[in-house]
C-alpha cells in the first residue's frame, strides 16, 4: 500500500454522500490496495450530522481509510486534493425558477472553483454532481484557471446507467450485456439518450440495439422519455431524489477516470466541448461518449449522426448555451 490519496466529497452530510462514502472507503472506486484520506465538506448547520457520518465511517472499521476530515471551511477541504467530488449544491425548492437556482449555485461553484485553484493539486480531477451539474461544472472550471479544463467533468453516468438498464429490461438480459449507449448534452430533461451505436449481447451474439429490439417507435419515444424523466419519477415515488443509484453512478464515473474504460467500450461524461467533431458549440460542458486511458479522456470520434439525433443534440446544446449565458451574467456580479 502506497501513499494515501486525498478525496473530497462535498454535501457530505446529505443522502447521496451517505451511499457514496462507504463505497469509496471500502475500495470500490480506487481499488482494494489504495489507502485514502476522506475529506468531508458541508455547511456549518450540518456539522453535527456530519459528526454522526464520521462516527459511522469509523465504526465500519475499514482498512483503507487512514483519516476522515470533517470541515465547513474551504481552505481545509480543498487542500492538496487528488479528487474532488462536488455533490453539494443548492437544491431546487418548490416555486423556484431555474434562474434562481442558477444564481444560488453560481455563487457556490465560483467559490469552490476558486478554492480548487488556490489549494488543490493542479492534477486534481473534479467531478460535479450537484445540479444543474453541467453549468455548475463549467462555472467551477472557469473559476479555477490554473487547473486544466479537461480535469473537470460532470455526472451523466446515472442517465447512461438508466439507459442501459431500460434496454436490458426490455430484452430480458443483464445490464452488462448492453454497451455503448450515449447520453448527449445536458443532465436535464433535454438530454438525448442515443442507442444508435449501442450493442447488446443476445445469446452470445453481439447485435445492434435497434436490430435486437425491433421496435423503433419505442426506442424513439417511450425509451427516451423514460430516461429523460427518470429522476422526476423517482422523486414522485420516493418523495426524495435518487441517492443509491446516483452514488453508484459516481463510483462508476470516478473508477473509469482512475482506471480507464474497458477495451471496445465507451461511457458518457459531461466534459468541455472544445475540439469536438459533432458540431457542438465550444465552451460548453456537454455530455459526450468518451474513452479514458491514463486518467485522460478522449472523445469517441467518427460516429455517424442521423437527422433524428442531430435535432435532439442541437436542442440540448441550445439549452446549455442559454444556461451558460445566464450563469456567466451572474458570475460577473457574484
Amino acid at each position: 500500500q502506497g501513499e494515501p490519496i486525498r478525496v473530497l466529497v462535498t454535501g457530505a452530510a446529505g443522502q447521496i454522500a451517505y451511499s457514496l462514502l462507504y463505497s469509496i472507503a471500502k475500495g470500490d472506486v480506487f481499488g482494494k490496495e489504495q489507502p485514502l484520506i476522506l475529506v468531508l465538506l458541508d455547511i456549518t448547520p450540518m456539522m453535527t450530522v456530519l459528526e454522526g457520518v464520521v462516527m459511522e465511517l469509523q465504526d465500519c472499521a475499514l482498512p483503507l481509510l487512514r483519516e476522515v476530515v470533517p470541515t465547513d471551511k474551504e481552505e481545509v477541504a480543498f487542500k492538496d486534493l487528488d479528487i474532488a467530488i462536488l455533490v453539494g449544491s443548492m437544491p431546487r425548492r418548490e416555486g423556484m425558477e431555474r434562474k434562481d437556482l442558477l444564481k444560488a449555485n453560481v455563487k457556490i461553484f465560483k467559490s469552490q472553483g476558486a478554492a480548487l485553484d488556490k489549494y488543490a493539486k493542479k492534477t486534481v480531477k473534479v467531478v460535479v454532481v450537484g445540479n444543474p451539474a453541467n453549468t455548475n461544472c463549467l462555472i467551477a472550471s472557469k473559476s479555477a484557471p490554473s487547473i486544466p479544463k479537461e480535469n473537470f467533468s460532470c455526472l451523466t453516468r446515472l442517465d447512461h446507467n438508466r439507459a442501459k438498464s431500460q434496454i436490458a429490461l426490455k430484452l430480458g438480459v443483464t445490464a452488462n450485456d448492453v454497451k455503448n449507449v450515449i447520453i448527449w448534452g445536458n443532465h436535464s430533461s433535454t438530454q438525448y439518450p442515443d442507442v444508435n451505436h449501442a450493442k447488446v449481447n443476445v445469446k452470445g451474439k453481439e447485435v445492434g440495439v435497434y436490430e435486437a429490439i425491433k421496435d423503433d417507435s419505442w426506442l424513439k419515444g417511450d425509451f427516451i422519455l423514460t430516461v429523460q424523466q427518470r429522476g422526476a419519477a423517482v422523486i414522485k415515488a420516493r418523495k426524495l431524489s435518487s441517492a443509491m443509484s446516483a452514488a453508484k453512478a459516481i463510483c462508476d464515473h470516478v473508477r473509469d477516470i482512475w482506471f480507464g474504460t474497458p477495451a471496445g467500450e465507451f461511457v458518457s461524461m459531461g466534459v468541455i466541448s472544445d475540439g469536438n467533431s459533432y458540431g457542438v458549440p465550444e465552451d460548453l460542458l456537454y455530455s459526450f461518449p468518451v474513452v479514458i486511458k491514463d486518467k485522460t479522456w478522449k472523445f469517441v470520434e467518427g460516429l455517424p449522426i442521423n437527422d433524428f439525433s442531430r435535432e435532439k443534440m442541437d436542442l440540448t446544446a441550445k439549452e446549455l448555451t442559454e444556461e451558460k449565458e445566464t450563469a456567466v451574467e451572474f458570475l460577473s456580479s457574484a
